[in-house]
């Protein structure tokens, strides 16, 4: 139980980040001068992706995987929201921060000795590098953000 439990917390974190790329996604496509919709796509088809991998191994651990964010999501919006008021730099700055939790949150599961060699291998080989990914390309739009 203790694994579906640390699972489901990943799962949490990548809901909301689906959540909350895609409202920044049609806030940015509504706004073209924002213009990084095109380079934000690709990391919400990750967290989609990683999503979808979390839900299939809480099932293969015999779990029900969750489909609510929680307070992740909830916070994601509301941070999100005032993202949207400030313009780009905030909304790219409350991603980042996101990924950053994502990160040290993955980074807590690799402690745990328990933890299933697959997962362990998922997120070493897969979520982990793509979250450090998502923060070096946020880091970029971030710097070249008017």
């Amino acid at each position: 139980m203790h694994n579906i439990d640390t699972i489901d917390k990943l799962l949490k974190d990548e809901l909301a980040a689906k959540e909350t790329y895609q409202q920044v996604l049609d806030k940015f496509r509504e706004d073209a001068s924002l213009g990084s919709a095109d380079y934000l796509q690709p990391i919400y088809e990750d967290h989609k992706e990683a999503v979808s991998s979390l839900q299939e191994r809480a099932v293969q651990l015999g779990g029900t995987p969750t489909e609510d964010s929680g307070v992740w999501g909830t916070w994601s919006e509301i941070v999100q929201g005032g993202a949207n008021l400030l313009g780009q730099k905030a909304a790219l700055m409350a991603l980042q921060q996101g990924e950053k939790t994502g990160a040290d949150d993955y980074e807590e599961a690799l402690q745990d000795p328990d933890l299933p060699a697959d997962v362990r291998s998922l997120i070493e080989t897969k979520l982990l590098p793509a979250q450090q990914s998502h923060i070096r390309t946020l880091d970029r739009l971030y710097d070249a953000a008017a």
